[in-house]
């Protein structure tokens, strides 16, 4: 394996820090309230979903960081 390994086309998010992470939270959560409020299609979609299935899918893509945080 390589030493310094880089994800995603040279973005490597080893050299964030704790304040990073959460601006790409806060990012992210910024842009899916952009995609509702732009696409009508998507918030009527969005409205619609039961909200146990949002989580549900949060509940299975926190699981694997969760344990690896966990993790020795």
């Amino acid at each position: 394996m390589a030493k310094n390994k880089k994800l995603w086309f040279g973005f490597n998010p080893k050299n964030w820090n704790t304040g990073d992470f959460g601006l790409f939270k806060l990012s992210l959560i910024a842009f899916t309230l952009f995609v509702v409020s732009a696409w009508p299609g998507f918030a009527n979609w969005a409205i619609r979903t039961n909200w146990y299935w949002f989580l549900l899918i949060f509940i299975v893509a926190a699981v694997s960081p969760l344990v690896k945080g966990w993790k020795k």
